[in-house]
């Protein structure tokens, strides 16, 4: 079992091609695969350690090419599940020139806030030295419990 499960977001990044241009402003954008907790098992496993994440995407090519960057970066994706009902989530990122970041997110909800205790593996966590969620889960609009409806079933595994 990997020794860090990352649990939560996992999304398409379309950054500007253009530091300092707002969205309105941005000549266009790279895509990118995002989500922090989807970032931190990359690091995980660049590392030298070994990483998992669970979450969910849209069954559809964005989706796929997100099990795939984090596949080809050494993670595990057996906990990845696809979502027929929702469409992978999109965000656009830019770097204004004040320095600050600039988001929209297209999602509504997305697959990624659809993931729920019975999508888990159990026996994936229990067996794992960490657990890694990211903050968006903690407020899902999808499912305003959030997060908090997975904490009881997480304390059982230790």
């Amino acid at each position: 079992m990997p020794d860090v499960i990352c649990l939560g977001e996992l999304l398409i990044d379309f950054t500007s091609l253009q530091p300092g241009a707002s969205l309105i402003e941005t000549p266009g954008f790279e895509k990118n695969a995002g989500g922090a907790p989807a970032n931190v098992a990359v690091a995980v496993s660049m590392l030298g350690g070994t990483a998992a994440f669970l979450g969910m995407v849209g069954d559809d090519e964005f989706g796929r090419y997100l099990a795939y960057m984090l596949e080809d970066r050494g993670v595990d994706v057996g906990g990845l599940r696809y979502s027929a009902d929702a469409h992978t989530t999109l965000a656009f990122v830019a770097l204004r020139a004040d320095g600050e970041r600039e988001f929209i997110f297209y999602r509504n909800p997305g697959a990624d806030m659809l993931y729920g205790p019975s999508d888990l593996d159990e026996g994936c966590i229990a067996e794992s030295l960490i657990l890694h969620h990211g903050s968006i889960s903690l407020i899902s609009e999808a499912n305003p419990a959030g997060m908090a409806r997975w904490f009881p079933m997480i304390r059982t595994c230790g």
